[in-house]
């Protein structure tokens, strides 16, 4: 008989398995995320009029990069608060994406940035200004305090939210910035070679692209409902019909709802005879098991089984004979997985 997995308890049949939560913890503590945000926001602002004071882009671009960290801060802090909203009307998911189009255009900020700063630092190399190399030193190792402090305030939260997490880690990468004009000024310093500030700004451009374009790319697959990193679906829908008495799987689609929550749905054919309920609950546990996805709603229905009759045709014998039945559903998405070699 048919069946749709759906762990609620709503209805007799219609479970759906969630061992976990769809709201961040709530001991994900926003005083801290605050703190973090109030140090990094002071620092940046005096960091520009140090820069320009300085005469240095490498200032300048770690301010920029910090203004990214504080943005990464308010995600966090607004994806907590909209997650905790419940979903309603149109908006079935609720605003768990507002995170993704937040994180799309962080990362296309982050991007047009760092062409800028590096056609400015590429400028610098070609004709260098003079750059007051003592005070470029005192603010970075200043910057280096700063950072270390905001991601120790970050730690004191919960890091199991992928927000905070996220934050936390954005953090620590822009550490490499300031240490990299830390050098710059020393070397400016010392040596009086003023290219070294733009030399530290390029490496500051390299991270800032590099996350610019991890953000574009991860939100890109989220809106596009591509499969979770990480995850095959080939192999998974390979792996669900290797079950007992599951004879085909089609339909099969998996996306993520936003950044670390996966879902899943597919179609499920079972033995004629078998035992639908008890196939539904193994995959389930499979997904939980090895792929971490929780989210997931099965459609079970026996080979030859009539979608709008109810009628159950045994058409086929067993597994063996499942290729033998008339397709199931005519146009269905993806491909089809059957036991033993088949192509995808």
């Amino acid at each position: 008989m048919p069946e749709h997995a759906h762990n609620h308890h709503h209805a007799p049949g219609h479970s759906h398995s969630h061992s976990h939560s769809h709201t961040l913890s709530p001991d994900a503590d926003r005083r801290w995320l605050r703190a973090a945000l109030v140090l990094i926001t002071a620092f940046m602002a005096v960091e520009v009029v140090i820069g320009f004071l300085a005469r240095s882009l490498a200032l300048i671009s770690d301010a920029a990069h910090m203004l990214t960290d504080a943005a990464s801060i308010v995600l966090a802090l607004v994806a907590m608060r909209l997650a905790a909203r419940p979903a309603r009307g149109g908006y079935t998911y609720g605003l768990k994406r507002a995170e993704i189009l937040s994180a799309q255009a962080n990362g296309i900020t982050l991007l047009v940035l760092s062409l800028w700063l590096g056609y400015e630092a590429i400028t610098r190399l070609v004709s260098p200004p003079e750059v007051t190399g003592g005070l470029v030193l005192v603010t970075a190792l200043a910057g280096v305090v700063v950072n270390i402090a905001a991601a120790w305030c970050i730690s004191r939260a919960n890091r199991s939210s992928l927000n905070v997490e996220g934050a936390y880690q954005h953090i620590l990468t822009d550490l490499f910035g300031f240490i990299a004009t830390a050098v710059a000024g020393a070397v400016v310093l010392t040596t009086g070679f003023a290219r070294a500030d733009a030399i530290a700004s390029l490496v500051v451009v390299v991270l800032m692209l590099r996350a610019g374009t991890g953000l574009v790319r991860e939100s890109g697959r989220i809106f596009m409902e591509a499969a979770p990193s990480g995850v095959d679906p080939d192999a998974l829908g390979d792996h669900l019909v290797e079950v007992d008495q599951v004879v085909e799987v089609h339909d099969l689609h998996i996306w993520e709802i936003t950044s670390g929550e996966p879902a899943l749905s597919a179609h499920i054919l079972v033995a004629p005879g078998g035992d639908c309920h008890a196939v539904r609950r193994c995959l389930h546990e499979l997904l939980s098991l090895k792929y971490g996805i929780t989210h997931a709603t099965l459609q079970v229905d026996h080979v030859g089984e009539l979608p709008r009759s109810g009628e159950v045709l045994h058409i086929a014998a067993g597994p063996d004979d499942a290729a033998l039945a008339p397709p199931h559903c005519e146009g269905t998405h993806g491909p089809v997985h059957r036991p033993g070699p088949h192509d995808h």
